[in-house]
């Protein structure tokens, strides 16, 4: 019974409970897997393990700060509020990893490209070229190159087989490149140096760009995440050392304003994070087997 207070053995309770759910839930996930149902698509297989990976380990830690949390401030939405931050802190404030990896992906491929356009200088064809210039490839790149050089020494046709890169690097910039290629080794026609030193600029341009975004977006995660720990800190320590002044929000109705308060502050990160994504360009050298089946070329 609750007379203007949260019962504490009952939301001890039905936390508890939670996280005793959750938790084997958790381990069960983290010993057997998270396997595909048969017929599944690679990409629905690899969204699978990376959501199995994140719930075990970001699910984890979620759960015990929500119960940290709890436990100092005896707020259940404010326990609610610090597990779902803490399972959601890498996709509201992180990011800045995958953008610098998609960064040097782009300046490989720039490297990549000039490499091979003065290799084709040379008066050598595309099939030499292309093993001769995955040699000298930056490691963002190499793997690919090496299973692209392995396919062609397989006597796999080259228009499949850069199809087989483009679908392997996904990434729309590099459709652009590997989609000249592909022209070039069934048309056979001349301009590719200059194509290739065209397409080369146009990827550095690119990786200067994303420097400029990186550089700027990095101030201001670093300020949204400030303010997030100052906020957090300040509650709580209002919470643990000054407990009359926090009193109202112990009530129902100080609990349903601190969540109002709460669904505030998360709106405001996810439009935040919304307005910092980089909007980048839907690939166009996407792999249509069906069309192959019906011989559509």
């Amino acid at each position: 019974m609750m007379t203007g207070v949260f019962s504490l053995p009952v939301l001890y309770g039905l936390l508890a409970g939670t996280a005793v759910g959750g938790g084997i839930a958790l381990f069960v996930i983290a010993v057997r897997g998270w396997a595909p149902k048969p017929g599944a698509t690679k990409e629905s297989g690899k969204r699978a393990a990376e959501l199995a990976r994140f719930l075990s380990t970001r699910g984890s830690l979620a759960i015990g700060g929500g119960l940290v949390v709890l436990a100092l401030t005896r707020w259940m939405v404010m326990g609610a509020a610090t597990g779902v931050l803490v399972f959601t802190w890498d996709r509201l404030f992180g990011g800045a990893a995958e953008e610098r990896a998609a960064m040097k992906r782009v300046e490989a491929l720039a490297a990549w490209t000039e490499s091979l356009r003065d290799t084709i200088a040379g008066a050598v064809g595309l099939e030499q070229a292309i093993p001769a210039s995955a040699r000298a490839a930056a490691p963002a790149l190499r793997a690919h190159l090496e299973a692209l050089v392995d396919r062609l020494r397989s006597r796999t046709p080259l228009p499949e087989a850069l199809q087989h890169l483009a679908d392997e690097i996904d990434d729309a910039s590099a459709d652009i490149i590997i989609a000249a290629l592909i022209l070039n080794s069934r048309l056979r026609g001349p301009g590719l140096r200059e194509v290739l030193g065209a397409l080369a600029k146009s990827a550095r341009e690119e990786v200067d760009m994303r420097q400029r975004v990186m550089a700027q977006r990095a101030s201001t995660r670093r300020s949204v995440q400030i303010v997030i720990v100052v906020s957090v800190t300040f509650v709580l320590g209002l919470a643990i050392f000054n407990r009359s002044f926090v009193e109202p929000y112990g009530t129902a109705v100080g609990q349903l304003v601190l969540g109002v308060v709460c669904a505030l502050f998360a709106a405001g990160f996810w439009w935040l994070r919304n307005l910092s994504k980089i909007e980048t360009p839907d690939r166009f050298l996407t792999h249509a087997p069906e069309r192959h089946e019906m011989g559509v070329r």
